[in-house]
């Protein structure tokens, strides 16, 4: 195991001065914890980048540090599971769903067992760490495995809402997150609740649905798009599955066209959850998947890629926009 860092070290105040969300996962798994959960926490030499030094430092019994060895960690954690401790196991988001598919779906959600599985610096967040480090299949993996809950939390506040709704919570999930830089969405301590959408605007003409790291720029999007006289509305659907149909198909009702934005490929995530709700009931509505669109992402900043792949306040503005007009 290695020993987490000082909260006093320089290393430690840099990484959290850089990415203040990184505290919420340790925070919200030692509340857990304070609560009397058999919770226990597992990464892969990754602890620095998802936060659990600060788990490991609370509650070093509690921790196991696994090294690079993604597969296995999965594995354990499901043997865990299986004689009633409450596993919680992260590593990045491209290595946990494409590497660990196999371990995932036999060793856990074949096996029903309550893991929860947190698949950080999801999608093209990695930037610089190359094609092979972004996550852009991973929601079509985690959902197309049977008995599988799928969540992407907005900012750290809901992702650690989504902890403290997990406690009880009887099936396998996977937790998508970002790097821990998310800009705020949720005021802290909102109750989640599994399956439902979270509705923040309505619209007549446009409803954007979006997950996880296009929540804050499409709700940025939609208020620029009223204030010039539009009526956009906007869907958090932070469970990609199971999916709040009822929530789609009220905005596919009473909206003239429907959005969806993820930082993940068009094919397979929450742009082709949201056209099966829709096309399931046979409705009229014009739907625009907005994403990467089935291509290996490039290489660059985070930034720079949001801005290229227009998943960025104005890249969405800008794509709503062409649908209305």
């Amino acid at each position: 195991m290695n020993r987490p860092l000082s909260e006093k070290s320089w290393q430690y105040r840099q990484l959290n001065a850089q990415t203040p969300g990184l505290d919420a996962l340790s925070d919200a798994l030692l509340e857990l914890v304070r609560s009397g959960e058999p919770v226990v926490a597992g990464t892969a030499d990754l602890q620095y980048s998802n936060g659990l030094a600060k788990f490991a430092r609370g509650c070093p019994e509690r921790f196991v540090q696994f090294g690079i060895s993604e597969q296995n960690m999965v594995s354990a954690a499901a043997g865990m599971a299986a004689v009633g401790l409450k596993p919680y196991v992260a590593t990045f988001a491209s290595f946990l769903a494409l590497l660990c598919c196999e371990q995932i779906r036999m060793d856990v959600a074949y096996s029903a067992l309550p893991v929860r599985l947190i698949g950080h610096h999801a999608g093209i967040s990695l930037g610089f760490y190359g094609t092979s480090h972004h996550a852009t299949e991973d929601l079509a993996i985690a959902r197309s495995i049977a008995g599988l809950t799928v969540v992407a939390p907005a900012d750290g506040a809901q992702l650690a809402s989504v902890i403290a709704a997990s406690a009880n919570y009887a099936e396998p999930i996977y937790i998508r997150t970002q790097r821990g830089r998310d800009p705020v969405v949720y005021e802290a301590g909102k109750p989640f609740v599994f399956g439902k959408a979270i509705k923040h605007l309505d619209g007549k003409d446009l409803v954007i649905i979006a997950c996880g790291s296009t929540v804050h720029p499409a709700l940025q999007a939609a208020k620029a798009l009223n204030a010039k006289g539009h009526s956009v509305g906007l869907l958090d659907m932070a469970t990609v599955k199971p999916i709040d149909s009822e929530a789609i198909l009220e905005a596919a009702t009473n909206a003239r066209m429907v959005l969806t934005v993820e930082e993940h490929n068009v094919l397979g995530g929450l742009g082709g959850a949201v056209a099966e709700v829709i096309a399931g009931e046979g409705l009229p509505v014009k739907l625009r998947r907005h994403g990467i669109h089935d291509e290996y992402s490039l290489i660059a900043p985070p930034t720079h890629l949001y801005a290229h792949y227009k998943l960025d306040s104005a890249g969405i503005e800008e794509i709503a926009a062409g649908l209305l007009a």
